[in-house]
């Protein structure tokens, strides 16, 4: 006869785990996966080969980058952030408009240092500070409020 699956009856333990996960950073293998799809949409804009998708992952990347430093975790000014902005929305127009998808060498600098930038992140940002960055980029896509949530301090 097959026996049961011991399952955990104290879920303090299990509460525990979670909070201790959420410390920690990501496993490097999903970090490292996170951030090729980044270079590889980087590559494919500098090359002039790149399209929609891979200009809206820079979009993403910028948010994401941008809100990770808020949070304390790497370094993004609101000058770097401007800057990033006009550069992949001239992408988006130009993309729109003649069908190539092309980062100028400005914009690929600019857009190298993010992808850097959010690598180290990855790598180093625990994973509430992800999860909460990913959450405010869910909202700012949904187009509600997303700035982060004033917490109480104790």
């Amino acid at each position: 006869m097959a026996q049961p699956i011991p399952f955990s009856r104290n879920t303090g333990a299990a509460r525990a785990r979670h909070d201790k996960a959420m410390l920690l950073p990501i496993a490097r293998k999903i970090a490292d996966d996170l951030a090729l799809r980044v270079h590889l949409a980087l590559d494919a804009l500098r090359r002039g080969a790149g399209g929609t998708s891979d200009a809206q992952t820079l979009t993403q990347v910028m948010l994401l980058t941008g809100f990770l430093a808020e949070s304390g975790f790497g370094s993004m000014n609101s000058a770097q952030l401007g800057a990033a902005e006009r550069a992949v929305s001239a992408v988006f127009d130009i993309g729109r408009e003649t069908g190539e998808w092309k980062l100028d060498s400005t914009g690929f600098a600019l857009f190298s240092e993010i992808a850097t930038n959010y690598d180290r992140q990855l790598h180093s940002a625990p994973l509430w500070a992800i999860t909460d960055a990913s959450e405010r980029l869910d909202r700012f896509t949904a187009g509600v409020s997303y700035q982060a949530p004033v917490r109480k301090r104790a």
